[in-house]
C-alpha cells in the first residue's frame, strides 16, 4: 500500500498588511482617509492661484502652465455667471466638470427667481457636491481646489473650496504649488487691501503670484491671467495682450532701477595693458597728464 503524500508545506509568504487607501470609505487606524489626502496633494501640485478681496472688487490671478513650447498654456480661470468667476488649482479636468455644474445652478436660479444666485449659496452647494464624492465607495474625491470670486447684494466675496468638502470665506488666499510664498506676501500686506482701488488690487495679486514663481521664470502675458468682478462691474477675464499694462505695473522695483542706472553711469577707464602702447612724452617718459589722472582717480576711490 502506497504511503500517503506528505502534507503541503505551510504558506511561507507573509500576509500583506491591510490597505487603507484603496477606496474613499475606509478609515485608517489613525483616523485618516488617505484618498482625500491624495486629492489635497493634487491641489498642491497645480499652478498657483491668488485671490484678493477689496471693499468693492475681487481679483483673481493665476499662473498657467504648458507641457512645452509646442503647446499653449492651460486655461485656469472660468466664468460662471456675470457676477461669479472661478480659478482652479489641481486637476483642471475636474475643475471644468464642477464649473459646468455651477453654471447650470446659476442659470436655473436666474430663470426661476429672475435674480443672480448668491455667491455664498453657490459655494455651499459645490462644497456639498464635493463632500458626496468623499462618502461613496464607487466615487473618488475631486482633485481640484477652487477660488470663487463673486459679488452679490451683500458685496464682494472670495471663497476657497477643498476636495474634502470644506469651504472658507477669505479676505485673501493663495492655493496651488509654491503658494506659501504668496501667502506670506498677502499676510504682510493684508491691511492695504481694504482701501486699495481696482488697479492696486490687480498689482498686489500679480506681485503675490510672482512670489510663487522661480526667479528665472518671469511673469508674461502667456503664463499669467487675471479676472476682476465687483460692484457695478461684471466679470471680466484678461489674457494675452490685455495683460501688458497689468504686468508693467507689477514689475519688481529692482528691475525698473537697473535700466536708468545702467544708462547714467559711465564705465571706468580701463588701465593700460602691460607692455601695451602708452602716451609717451619727450625722453621716452610717460606723459604726466595720464599719470596725474590715474593718481587722482585712485585718491578719489
Amino acid at each position: 500500500m502506497a504511503a500517503p503524500p506528505p502534507p503541503a508545506p505551510p504558506h511561507r509568504y507573509p500576509t500583506p498588511p491591510p490597505q487603507y487607501d484603496t477606496d474613499v470609505v475606509t478609515w485608517s487606524p489613525q483616523g485618516r482617509i488617505h484618498q482625500i489626502e491624495y486629492a489635497m496633494e493634487a491641489v498642491k501640485q497645480g499652478g498657483c492661484c491668488v485671490g484678493i478681496r477689496g471693499e468693492r472688487h475681487v481679483v483673481l490671478a493665476t499662473l498657467k502652465r504648458s507641457q512645452g513650447e509646442l503647446s499653449t498654456a492651460q486655461r485656469k480661470i472660468f466664468g460662471i455667471d456675470e457676477h461669479v468667476g472661478v480659478a482652479c488649482a489641481g486637476l483642471i479636468g475636474d475643475g471644468r466638470v464642477l464649473c459646468r455644474w455651477m453654471r447650470g445652478e446659476c442659470a436655473s436660479h436666474r430663470y426661476q427667481m429672475e435674480a443672480p444666485l448668491p455667491v455664498g449659496r453657490l459655494v455651499r452647494d459645490i462644497a456639498d457636491k464635493s463632500q458626496v464624492a468623499t462618502a461613496r465607495s464607487w466615487k473618488r474625491p475631486y482633485g481640484v481646489g477652487l477660488l470663487v470670486a463673486g459679488c452679490d447684494q451683500t458685496g464682494p466675496h472670495l471663497f476657497q473650496t477643498c476636495p474634502s468638502g470644506n469651504y472658507y470665506e477669505c479676505k485673501a488666499m493663495a492655493i496651488g504649488g509654491r503658494s506659501q510664498a504668496s501667502k506670506t506676501y498677502l499676510e504682510k500686506n493684508l491691511d492695504a487691501f481694504d482701501g486699495a482701488d481696482l488697479s492696486e488690487l490687480v498689482r498686489h495679486s500679480l506681485v503675490a503670484l510672482r512670489e510663487s514663481v522661480e526667479k528665472k521664470v518671469p511673469l508674461t502675458a502667456e503664463n499669467a491671467s487675471v479676472a476682476v468682478v465687483g460692484e457695478g462691474k461684471a466679470l471680466e477675464i484678461f489674457d494675452g495682450e490685455a495683460m501688458a499694462d497689468f504686468l508693467a505695473a507689477a514689475q519688481p522695483p529692482e528691475a525698473e532701477e537697473e535700466a536708468p542706472a545702467a544708462e547714467g553711469v559711465e564705465p571706468p577707464p580701463s588701465p593700460p595693458a602691460a607692455g601695451g602702447d602708452q602716451e609717451m612724452g619727450e625722453g621716452g617718459a610717460a606723459a604726466p597728464g595720464a599719470d596725474g589722472e590715474a593718481q587722482g582717480m585712485e585718491t578719489e576711490n
